[in-house]
């Protein structure tokens, strides 16, 4: 229910920039020009980072849109561990959402993503834990793998591989790998395993991209010398375009929703720095490429190749692209007769796309549905028009995995669309639709990828794709198309979804934590749903043999695909307190089918199928709580509210807007979740109330937010300062500064104990200064670190309590922690101030 609303209250954000982003591209006659141009440009750069939103989006596009370079973003992780200001989606999911926003920056600033099989597995203080996390060896083994597969001639680090404790962990850790590989790369001996797929390469220099922010302000960074600096001006303006340089990249970096990256554009003169710290000097500082051949004329036979691009590029037709494709024919041929490995495979694929652009040429493979099982018979609609004078032929159709070909010798007529009805029968081994990297079980550190030409691969490789075979102007040249599912919204038009694979039938377990607070028996709800139609078999809950589950199997029928249906199941926990993984299993056929299907579907991303095992954990503890009505304000996404109703509260979401004192009288207590005073500008009109509502003798918890501008100077009753601190270290000792306190005993015991098994980190962005009326409830740090007092603060306000807390709340109690919920518990249960011994604490 409560993810429901959430996602309805969200969804609205977007509903005025929605991207489309499965649509196909459809350029216009400038940008084919400018890829023409592209074609003509033989030099590479590899960027080099830890997370998404590292990346300078401006120096890509500079590089990719006014140098015309291949240019690509390595991000050795997929973002994992951040927060998520759209969704609740966190871990492995996010990581997913965060894939694509990647994708499609790319989509804007010309580059191309690639990604190592780092876990992002939360903040890290120094690379030294990172690259123990990671498992450095194998981190560094893709990014040599990354480099002698995209053979880059130049290579720029974001971060400092020199700064260690000066940023995250991650950032440090990419500089050093990255500056490591550099001479590893050309080493035959160094992962030789690797040339069985590509060669040994050696990059010409690496730099790293300095900025203001390493010196610690943009006033020390001005007055720094600079002669040893690079200075690339990228403040350039496409007149072609009618954008600039910034706006592009702008573009771009608002495309990191779900960190809430949205930038504004800028105009005018703008300056990247460059610090050489591998490689050949430069004489001409301007020039990056400085005696790197980015011509044709390195590719052995190349220069006719490069002549002819040139008169083509000179003679290009902007009101009549297809006036190129005689001569862009005839470069086809000449790059297709080329002796080379890399530069070769690179331009015939961008020939292809640029002689179908050129023509108008609109190929587009359409299923009858976006989902479909293995073996399964799937109906395509083909659809080949040809919008030019030039002679086309469809001569064949391939489809994949199949590698079947069906000849069809049809003359594609000028803007005559030939709509061909094709049957396609899945193999009965095909793969399921999903993540690559998340198909095996992984480590903290590390995803796990058995393949090695999957390693650093973006997207979810699809199997299933159609390859037109055109004749144009006498040559055969093969489009290759993934299936696609579309359908018209009344609202938003045309839209797009990949064909996903997906197994026959899916299982999930609803609540994913369920809580035992005696020996009752419980009902446990499994939703069963059909991936295709008539599917009958038995559902059973697996659980250990001290759990008691009736009935051990329960009969379903559904008749028809994408049904879905709820069964209940019995569970009686044991005696002694326990916790146990439940398993949602189906049997059809003897056939055991164990996955969850999850959808992540947000309007600036493609539509992902995740499958993960259908999986739930059970507690039985002693957890107490009272019977308090608690209203919550969503901040940036979370599943606190499932927690608290999983705990037996009646939980009520509420929009700020509808705030008033009338609407507050009924609740005992309001909780904000994460980041609510930074992503809810009106919660700041707001604050009075809430503060008289704590007055008036009742509860107020704010969960963590972030240091900003946003945040209102009385979001507290009290001074109250957030900063950056954080314990990182999940496992840290928590030492009780006023062990006395109620939120410490009632109703809940707290010990130790309750602070075992966390995940991920403790909490963040900690006060550390904050008014005498507030007292500090715990204390920790992480290893060779100063204490840090500010995770749980609480003061008395009135008659009641406002409680301020960075304890990753939002992280432990999906992972089902019990010490999370038993405090929780405690800060939701406490009543009229009680007196507390002052602390001698500095604050």
């Amino acid at each position: 229910m409560f993810k429901n609303k959430i996602q309805y209250i969200l969804i609205f954000l977007f509903c005025f920039q929605i991207l489309l982003a499965q649509q196909p591209q459809k350029p216009n006659s400038v940008e084919i020009y400018n890829h023409i141009q592209k074609l003509n440009f033989l030099g590479s750069v590899l960027y080099i980072a830890a997370h998404p939103d590292d990346e300078n989006t401006r120096l890509i596009s500079y590089l990719s849109n006014e140098k015309k370079a291949r240019t690509g973003y390595l991000s050795l992780t997929r973002g994992d561990g951040g927060q998520n200001l759209i969704g609740p989606q966190l871990r492995e999911l996010l990581g997913v959402i965060r894939t694509q926003e990647l994708l499609e920056a790319r989509k804007i600033d010309g580059g191309e993503q690639f990604f190592s099989r780092a876990n992002d597995f939360g903040f890290s203080k120094n690379p030294d834990e990172t690259l123990e996390i990671w498992d450095k060896e194998k981190v560094l083994s893709d990014v040599v793998w990354a480099i002698r597969k995209f053979q880059p001639d130049v290579i720029i680090n974001r971060f400092d591989h020199r700064s260690a404790g000066t940023t995250h962990g991650h950032h440090t850790a990419s500089a050093i790998l990255s500056t490591e590989s550099f001479n590893l790369t050309n080493d035959a001996n160094v992962f030789p395993e690797q040339l069985k797929l590509v060669q040994t390469w050696k990059p010409k220099r690496q730099f790293f991209n300095t900025s203001w922010w390493f010196y610690g302000s943009k006033e020390k960074f001005d007055a720094a010398d600079k002669t040893n600096l690079t200075t690339i001006e990228t403040g350039v303006y496409y007149p072609n375009l009618g954008k600039s340089n910034q706006e592009t990249a702008a573009l771009s970096r608002s495309s990191h929703q779900s960190q809430g990256f949205g930038s504004t554009g800028s105009r005018g003169e703008e300056s990247e720095y460059l610090e050489l710290i591998n490689g050949e000097k430069l004489n001409n500082t301007a020039n990056i490429f400085e005696g790197i051949d980015t011509t044709w004329n390195r590719v052995p036979g190349g220069k006719p190749v490069g002549e002819l691009l040139s008169q083509i590029a000179s003679k290009y037709d902007f009101s009549n692209p297809s006036s190129s494709i005689s001569e862009l024919s005839k470069a086809y041929l000449m790059i297709q007769s080329l002796n080379d490995n890399h530069w070769k495979a690179l331009k015939m694929r961008e020939i292809e796309k640029i002689i179908a652009d050129c023509s108008g040429l609109y190929l587009e493979a359409v299923s009858s549905n976006q989902e479909a099982t293995p073996g399964s018979l799937v109906q395509l609609k083909l659809e080949a028009i040809n919008r030019s004078s030039i002679d086309m032929q469809l001569v064949s159709v391939t489809t994949l995995p199949t590698q079947k070909n069906t000849v069809f010798n049809k003359l594609l007529k000028k803007n005559n669309s030939e709509n061909i009805a094709l049957d396609l029968q899945l193999p009965s081994t095909i793969e399921y639709t999903q993540p690559y990297w998340l198909k095996e079980k992984g480590t903290v550190g590390m995803y796990t990828v058995a393949d090695q030409k999957n390693i650093g691969i973006p997207d979810i490789i699809r199997e299933v794709k159609v390859i037109f075979n055109v004749q144009i102007n006498g040559i055969k040249i093969p489009f290759e198309r993934a299936v696609v599912y579309k359908y018209n919204d009344k609202v938003k038009g045309e839209m797009y979804n990949y064909l996903d694979i997906v197994p026959e039938v899916t299982t999930s377990i609803p609540d994913h934590v369920s809580f035992f607070n005696n020996e009752n028996k419980k009902p446990i709800a499994v939703k069963v749903k059909a991936g295709k139609d008539n599917i009958k078999g038995n559902l059973q809950l697996e659980l250990p043999r001290n759990w008691s589950v009736s009935p051990q199997s329960i009969p379903f029928t559904l008749d028809k695909k994408g049904m879905e249906q709820l069964f209940y199941f019995e569970v009686t926990p044991p005696v002694k307190p326990d916790e146990a993984i439940a398993k949602s299993i189906v049997i059809v056929d003897n056939k055991r089918y164990e996955k969850d299907q999850i959808i992540i579907d947000y309007p600036h991303i493609t539509k992902q199928q995740i499958l993960k095992p259908a999986e739930a954990k059970f507690i039985k503890l002693d957890l107490k709580i009272n019977n308090q009505k608690i209203g919550y304000i969503m901040g940036a996404g979370d599943e606190v509210p499932e927690g608290l109703t999983q705990m037996g509260y009646r939980v009520t979401l509420l929009n700020p807007d509808e705030i008033t004192p009338e609407k507050l009288e009924s609740f005992d207590v309001i909780i904000t979740g994460i980041r609510a005073y930074n992503v809810l500008p009106t919660l700041e009109n707001k604050q009075k109330i809430l503060l008289d509502f704590v007055k008036s003798g009742k509860t107020m918890i704010v969960q963590y937010n972030t240091p900003d501008d946003a945040i209102p100077a009385d979001i507290s009753p009290y001074p109250l300062k957030i900063s950056r601190d954080r314990v990182t270290e999940e496992n840290a000792e928590v030492r009780f500064l006023a062990p006395n306190h109620p939120i410490l005993n009632y109703p809940n015991k707290i010990t130790a104990k309750d602070f075992e098994g966390w995940t991920q980190e403790q909490g963040l962005y900690y006060p550390n200064e904050f008014d005498k009326a507030f007292t500090p409830i715990l204390s920790s740090n992480d290893k060779g670190e100063s204490p840090t007092n500010g995770a749980l603060l609480v003061a008395p306000y009135g008659k009641g309590y406002y409680i301020y807390t960075g304890l990753s709340l939002f992280r432990e109690l999906p992972e089902g922690v019990p010490g999370a919920y038993r405090l929780l518990s405690n800060m939701i249960s406490l009543k009229a101030p009680v007196s507390v011994p002052s602390q001698n604490l500095k604050n």
